[in-house]
This record gives structure tokens, C-alpha cells and sequence, in this order.
């Protein structure tokens, strides 16, 4: 998670729920409940990117935002629900408390 500029309210918010899902692993793991969250990178193409970005993503945005993405491309719904659908899996029983990023890498 790389906190932005001008985002303030929001990069509060994704710390929130990022130590709320930590601690609420802790506090339900005993009842073997997992609990994780799944962090995608901001895309244009989905349906708030205007209201997010402030405005209508202009094509030079675009540019200027993915080239802070490593991947070299912007996350898609298929990207996150593959993600969800894991942590759901029985290949991650054993998996709770974590925070994926679907970002491309661009957090690093």
C-alpha cells in the first residue's frame, strides 16, 4: 500500500480495513473463521475510475498511470475475483490475516 498525494480519506480508509481484517483474524481465528482482504489497483475502466480520479480519465492519465504499474497494464475484474476465488479455496486454508495486492506490483 502506497499512500497518494491529495487521497488523503481514502488512504486512511484502505489502512482501516487492512488492520480491521488483521485483527478480526486474530479475534475470530479460534472459531476457525479466515479472514483476508484483497487490495486491486485503481482502474480506469471501471464503473466510479471518474468519480475516484475526480473527474473523466483522459487518455493521457491513463498513460501517466500505467506507467507507474511494473506489469505494464491495469488490473481487471477477472484479475480480482481470481484472487477472491483463491483465498476462498481450499489450497488457502490455511491463510488468514493477509492482505493480496493485485497491483501489478506497483506497491512495491
Amino acid at each position: 500500500m502506497r499512500p497518494r498525494p491529495g487521497l488523503t480519506v481514502y488512504n486512511s480508509s484502505k489502512g482501516a480495513v487492512i488492520l480491521m481484517s488483521k485483527s478480526m483474524a486474530a479475534e475470530f481465528g479460534p472459531d476457525k473463521i479466515r479472514i483476508n482482504c484483497v487490495n486491486p489497483v485503481f482502474s480506469p475502466d471501471t464503473g466510479l475510475s471518474a468519480e475516484f480520479a475526480g473527474g473523466a480519465v483522459t487518455e493521457e492519465a491513463r498513460k501517466r498511470f500505467m506507467a507507474t504499474i511494473p506489469l505494464g497494464r491495469f488490473s481487471t475484474p477477472l484479475d480480482v475475483a481470481n484472487a477472491c476465488l483463491y483465498l476462498a479455496s481450499d489450497e488457502a486454508a490455511f491463510i488468514s490475516g493477509v492482505c493480496i495486492e493485485v497491483d501489478g506490483a506497483r506497491c512495491v
